[in-house]
């Protein structure tokens, strides 16, 4: 027979990962041992059952059973244990007892001194069974203890720990004593990680992964860290800023530099460290535009990305006898263009893909005033066919003017002229699985695609004056005014923003675009909607 003593109802739910930020007061801890008759989960069985569910501090729950394993127990088990044949010969089998183990269990966080050894044994046997695989979150206090204890103890088991620390309960080798005595060493671990600026979940579950970081000690400095949106900054021991960044979750973000992040220069950035600061931010988006502004002003070394103001580029239609496409750093206002667009690379890829789709011409070389005359040498685009280059002599003002207007029409406002042609192309190479080519053609598609959609977006942010959006969790964003999250204006009514802005009006595109799903226009003071069809989605299946 099993017994289970419950001081408290529970109605538990799994715990996610989004959770794991939980007060350790609010967490349900279940502290789990298992007797067993060997090492290997594969091969050995179960022979008791221990269990205690705690909360605050405060004892929920307990759960002991013998179980029949359905073998012999090893003499050298019946030595350290005392648990012999005859005592579980009338036990009940781990299938009969795995439901009111499980719903003991519930969602709770299962802690256990070197826990996989006893979670191995409960999901080997829950698949044997059929049932569930488990998914809590789990807790190991032998790890805890190696990181928090490292120079008080001279090992880590569990015997030796309860003896030293003068716990309250002494392991035995059997299942319910051994688990006490684990929930007493989970609640001192937890006391003493208190000093390291442990307050949820998440921070305890990383601790022992932390503790084992060079600079662990520092982990003190994250201690005020909230909760929150914002920004942070690391600095020296001069007080200069060393690395800027933003977060969701300031505490969570600060504290995986200590853990999960293995980059090369975090090792030195937080040798250098000597304290952190942090400003909390309204949202996300605040904390993006303040990062951005900061690592312009204060130029951390250890910052690679922002320091510079973006400088966009264009691909712009030039204004000559016979226009061509060309990569410029600026434009005016009445230039037809696309853009502003991040990167030259990314410029050239955008040039390839009207190329594709519209015949103009690509040599630079000078056109004679009379076209009928051809120059010295013919370009390779235009002996190939894939352009009306006026260099052959053989293309009139007239019939390129024609080509000009269609490439005119794809940049304003009329991207299906491309992209429908590009589309014709990918599918005629797939159908003759020149796979490579069809791919790169793709790839064209979706930059253009991409571009074209970037500049709607940044042309309609930059005519906004005051725009204010409602997250799903109620809070209320607003840009325009004064405040920190704020939309530059154009130098002129007709002109486009200076380049110096763009970076920001960019940054908060972006968000809007990732968040799009996520928020609600409460307000727009202009146009933010346009009537152009729906750009064609070029993304892989």
């Amino acid at each position: 027979m099993h017994s289970v003593t419950r001081q408290t109802p529970t109605a538990l739910t799994q715990r996610s990962f989004d959770d794991l930020g939980t007060p350790l007061a609010e967490v349900t801890f279940c502290v789990l041992d298992f007797e067993t008759t060997g090492g290997n989960a594969e091969t050995c069985f179960i022979t008791e059952v221990g269990a205690v569910k705690v909360r605050g501090g405060e004892v929920l729950g307990t759960f002991q059973t013998l179980v029949n394993p359905g073998c012999a127990i090893p003499p050298n088990i019946v030595l350290m244990t005392g648990l012999t044949d005859r005592m579980v010969g009338r036990a009940p089998s781990i299938d009969a007892v795995l439901p009111s183990l499980l719903e003991f269990i519930g969602g709770s966080v299962i802690v256990g001194h070197n826990v996989r050894f006893d979670l191995g044994f409960l999901q080997a046997a829950s698949r044997r069974w059929g049932g569930p695989w488990l998914g809590n979150q789990h807790l190991d206090t032998l790890q805890l203890a190696r990181r928090l204890l490292v120079d008080e103890v001279p090992n880590f088991k569990l015997g030796e720990l309860a003896r030293r620390l003068r716990l309250p309960h002494q392991p035995t080798h059997r299942a319910l004593d051994d688990a006490w005595a684990t929930t007493d060493l989970l609640h001192y671990l937890i006391e003493r990680s208190a000093s390291w600026g442990v307050t949820g979940l998440d921070d305890l579950v990383a601790l022992p992964t932390i503790t084992g970081h060079p600079q662990w000690r520092k982990l003190a400095l994250t201690k005020p860290l909230p909760r929150r949106p914002g920004v942070y900054q690391f600095r020296g021991s001069d007080g200069g800023i060393l690395y800027i960044g933003k977060a969701t979750d300031l505490r969570s973000r600060v504290r995986s530099y200590f853990s999960s992040d293995r980059r090369k220069k975090v090792a030195q950035l937080l040798r250098e460290t000597h304290d952190i600061t942090f400003q909390i931010c309204g949202s996300s988006l605040e904390a993006e535009l303040i990062e951005l502004r900061q690592i312009q002003a204060e130029q951390p070394r250890f910052n690679r990305r922002g320091r510079r103001a973006v400088r966009p580029v264009y691909v712009r239609l030039t204004d000559e006898r016979f226009p061509r496409l060309s990569i410029v750093r600026s434009r005016a206002a009445d230039d037809v263009v696309i853009g502003p667009l991040t990167s030259r690379r990314q410029a050239e890829t955008i040039v390839d893909a009207i190329h594709a789709a519209v015949p103009l011409r690509r040599c630079t070389a000078r056109v004679s005033q009379r076209a009928s005359i051809p120059v010295a040498t013919v370009c390779t685009a235009q002996q190939l066919g894939v352009a009306r280059c006026p260099c052959s002599g053989a293309t009139s003002v007239a019939d390129y003017d024609r080509v000009v207007a269609i490439a005119r029409r794809a940049m304003q406002g009329e991207p299906e002229l491309v992209t429908d042609p590009l589309e014709r192309k990918m599918r005629a190479l797939a159908a003759e699985e020149r796979f490579e080519e069809a791919a790169a053609m793709r790839n064209r598609a979706t930059e253009f695609v991409a571009a074209v959609a970037r500049q709607r977006r940044l042309t309609m942010l930059d005519h906004v004056e005051r725009l204010v959006v409602e997250t799903d969790s109620g809070h209320r964003i607003e840009l325009g005014g004064d405040g920190p999250i704020h939309l530059h204006r154009h130098a002129s009514p007709d002109g486009p923003s200076p380049e110096s802005s763009w970076d920001e009006i960019l940054c908060i595109a972006r968000w809007l675009d990732r968040h799009a799903a996520d928020v609600r226009l409460i307000r727009a003071d202009g146009q933010l909607s346009s009537t152009i069809p729906a750009l064609p989605d070029y993304t892989p299946r």
